[in-house]
């Protein structure tokens, strides 16, 4: 499949420069297409039968299965959520940390990081990072660690900088686990989870499926307590509510996820060509080139595939003034920037509407 083959296939491409995948990716007509037939199948059967619960799970399975694929794991590690925020809540409510334990996270987390965080119980410490260079990230991690740190926490692309994080040599380096934020990862860069603990997936941003949809790796199953069990976490249940659980990651599954939701990912996520990565970095790297001598940039180029820059005027009515123009980007609360996602699918052409709406 050719650039232009695949561009093709995104109807919101015709109207808009769409460079807003951080938020949430574009929809393909192969996975509209996908999520009408699934919809028209499960009217058609009932949505009860035994035959239609058969299809569910096997749907189920091949998506669990895409993803592993996608991020080096096997199925029997991958969980089925509605987000990344789910698989953080999953793991920090499974770990069940107390008032004597600590976690290091970094001071540029989004909030379906922080949150759970702030709510386990744990002492929450700090990494300054945004303000540094990447390279200085790892020993400005590593310096907040203490005897009481139980958890690493953050995420492998921050989502106002587009810094890549050193997670894997954090997990080396500290011998900790380590939780990982992908929303910002998984589908813009290359990805190998094996040697983490827990990583999480965003399926609605840059793998291009529908929302609500997530995933969550998690290298060792039996040793995470399920503290949000669902109908999908146990094998066996007694009347008292004592239960065995699923065998392998499945138990940390979400509870349902609509099957033409499922069908939609399970189409996109076919549908991604093989050159993707090499595509969306060398469309970022175009977009700072663009905007190089006209703005600055929040932090040092060519890591990830989102472009943080300080807008001329107002952040939040720049964005909207773009939007008018046929240009979606997004404005990050309280930073005084604007985001472009720079994806697979972009254009020269998006990133020249880009440049030339930001002069209008």
């Amino acid at each position: 499949m050719t650039f232009d083959e695949a561009r093709a296939l995104f109807p919101v491409l015709e109207r808009f420069a769409y460079l807003n995948a951080g938020t949430l990716g574009p929809l393909s007509r192969p996975t509209l297409a996908a999520m009408e037939e699934r919809l028209r199948f499960d009217q058609e059967q009932g949505r009860g039968g035994h035959g239609w619960f058969v299809s569910v799970l096997e749907l189920r399975a091949r998506v669990r299965e895409q993803i592993a694929a996608l991020i080096g794991s096997s199925p029997a590690q991958v969980a089925l959520t509605s987000s990344t925020t789910d698989g953080c809540n999953v793991v920090m409510s499974g770990l069940e940390l107390g008032p004597d334990d600590e976690v290091v996270t970094t001071d540029s987390e989004h909030p379906g990081l922080l949150l759970p965080l702030h709510v386990s119980g744990a002492r929450v410490r700090v990494a300054e990072v945004a303000a540094r260079l990447t390279t200085d990230a790892l020993q400005a991690i590593l310096s907040c660690i203490t005897p009481r740190t139980k958890l690493l926490a953050l995420s492998h692309v921050l989502w106002t900088t587009g810094q890549v994080m050193p997670v894997h040599e954090l997990r080396r380096e500290s011998g900790l686990p380590v939780l990982v934020d992908g929303a910002q990862s998984v589908g813009a860069i290359p990805v190998d989870v094996r040697e983490l603990d827990y990583y999480t997936v965003s399926c609605q941003k840059w793998l291009c499926g529908p929302e609500p949809l997530g995933a969550l790796y998690v290298r060792d199953p039996e040793q995470l307590g399920v503290g949000i069990p669902s109908s999908f976490a146990q094998k066996s249940l007694e009347p008292d509510g004592t239960f065995v659980p699923a065998e392998g990651a499945a138990r940390f599954d979400s509870g349902w996820l609509a099957t033409p939701s499922l069908a939609g990912l399970e189409a996109a996520l076919a549908g991604a060509p093989e050159w993707r990565f090499d595509r969306a970095a060398e469309m970022a790297e175009v977009c700072r080139g663009a905007l190089r001598e006209r703005f600055e940039f929040v932090a040092e180029g060519g890591e990830s595939t989102l472009v943080s820059f300080v807008p001329a005027g107002d952040p939040a009515a720049e964005a909207a003034r773009l939007y008018n123009a046929g240009v979606i980007v997004r404005d990050l609360p309280r930073t005084g920037w604007l985001r472009a996602s720079c994806g697979w699918w972009t254009s020269g052409e998006d990133i020249e509407r880009l440049v030339a709406a930001l002069g209008s």
